[in-house]
C-alpha cells in the first residue's frame, strides 16, 4: 500500500471503518449529515478510494468494504510522519509528543509496558 489518504478520503474511510460493509448511499447520507457534503462529492471520494485500492464496491447496492484496516493506516501514517518530520528518530517523535503533555500515572505505566514488550 503506497497510496496516501487525503483528508476527504480519510473522512469517508472513518465512516466505513466504523460501520463495516456499508452502501454508498448510506455513506453519502452520513457524510451529508456529519460533514455537509452532497451526494456527488461523497461518490467521487468513494470512487477515488476504490481506484486506490482502499475499498471494494460490490453489487447490489454499491456495498463498500474496507480493504485496509484503520490500524494499518495509522501505522503507515505514523511511519510517514516519523520519517518525514523526525528523520526516523522515534526518540525525537516521542520527545515532541510528550514535551508539553501531562501524563497520568496510568498512562506512564502503559507506555512503559509497551516499551518493555519490545
Amino acid at each position: 500500500m503506497q497510496e496516501k489518504l487525503f483528508d476527504s478520503e480519510l473522512k469517508v474511510m472513518e465512516i466505513i471503518w466504523e460501520k463495516g460493509a456499508i452502501s454508498a448511499k448510506e455513506i453519502s447520507l452520513i457524510a451529508a449529515d456529519s460533514i455537509g457534503w452532497n451526494k456527488n462529492t461523497t461518490y467521487t471520494v468513494i470512487k477515488k478510494l476504490e481506484a486506490k485500492g482502499f475499498i471494494r464496491r460490490d453489487e447490489p447496492g454499491f456495498i463498500c468494504t474496507p480493504l485496509v484496516s484503520q490500524e494499518e493506516m495509522q501505522k503507515k501514517e505514523a511511519s510517514t510522519l516519523l520519517n518525514k518530520v523526525f528523520g526516523g528518530s522515534r526518540k525525537a517523535l516521542f520527545s515532541a509528543l510528550l514535551e508539553d503533555e501531562k501524563l497520568s500515572d496510568k498512562e506512564i505505566k502503559e507506555l512503559k509496558d509497551l516499551i518493555d514488550k519490545r
